[in-house]
């Protein structure tokens, strides 16, 4: 087993996915690195975000396993499972008429039961996740009332108030303009860096992807094509084989990171 594999607590061994007959992912192997951002791109109908369900429990692999913490996640109560991992899945729907407390007051379910009802430390994980993603002064506002960007808080408030070490997003930044875009990855940057969570997003913008990932996945046709850190895996010949994209490779001055510059599509 790989160095990786050991420091993970979430992966994938040979793991393939299907929908109905329709096999979407092959034989997939994929270590998530603890304490750091991961992000999955590839052009569309990769598996990206089936890859993130499977991740999540969310859907039941045809071969192979997933491990939490050594054990298939699919073995274990969903209630375990949501209190070591929170998804945020993409553009989520918030019930007409609720509060941005009381959305964010729904990421405590997993640690309710029979025998242990709302408490004190429930109100103080909610109030944490508002003021840790900015959301402290919107809280008793409806979340149908919110900006695009600020929706998007509102949920991943509600994913940090789980109190998971281990975070999913799938396309969080979906539908949202540039400054909302960064206003939200920025958040995801600093739920990682201050707080040790460990993230990992599908993302269809490989440029913010270069900028906010330390480790990313690239696949093409349902199969993992590469994976590592931005600045080794985002090249010339990723464009061409994972998004059929003719362009060059420069670096960011001010942050490091790769920006792709796509000069023109491949036919067929």
């Amino acid at each position: 087993m790989s160095a990786s594999a050991l420091e993970s607590r979430l992966r994938a061994e040979q793991v393939s996915l299907a929908y109905g007959d329709r096999q979407v992912v092959s034989e997939l192997s994929l270590a998530v690195p603890a304490g750091k951002v991961t992000v999955i791109v590839g052009a569309n109908a990769s598996g990206k975000s089936t890859v993130l369900r499977a991740l999540s429990r969310l859907l039941r692999p045809t071969e192979g396993v997933v491990l939490l913490d050594g054990k298939s996640i699919t073995s274990q109560p969903s209630r375990d499972v949501a209190r070591a991992l929170g998804l945020l899945p993409q553009s989520p729907v918030a019930p007409e008429g609720i509060t941005v407390r009381d959305l964010v007051a729904r990421g405590r379910h997993p640690h309710q039961s029979w025998w242990r009802q709302w408490g004190e430390s429930d109100g103080l994980a909610v109030d944490e996740a508002l003021r840790a993603t900015g959301m402290l002064e919107l809280a008793d506002r409806d979340v149908d009332q919110l900006s695009g960007g600020q929706r998007q808080r509102a949920w991943i408030a509600m994913a940090v108030a789980q109190e998971t070490d281990l975070l999913l997003l799938d396309e969080p930044t979906t539908y949202l303009d540039i400054a909302h875009q960064l206003d939200v990855l920025e958040l995801v940057a600093d739920l990682n860096r201050e707080h040790g969570r460990t993230i990992v997003m599908v993302l269809h913008d490989l440029n913010l992807a270069c900028r906010y990932a330390d480790h990313i996945v690239a696949m093409r046709s349902g199969r993992l094509l590469v994976e590592g850190p931005p600045a080794e895996v985002v090249t010339a010949d990723l464009l061409r084989d994972v998004f059929n994209v003719e362009g060059v490779i420069v670096t960011d001055e001010a942050t490091g990171a790769p920006v792709v510059l796509p000069h023109r599509t491949i036919a067929g």
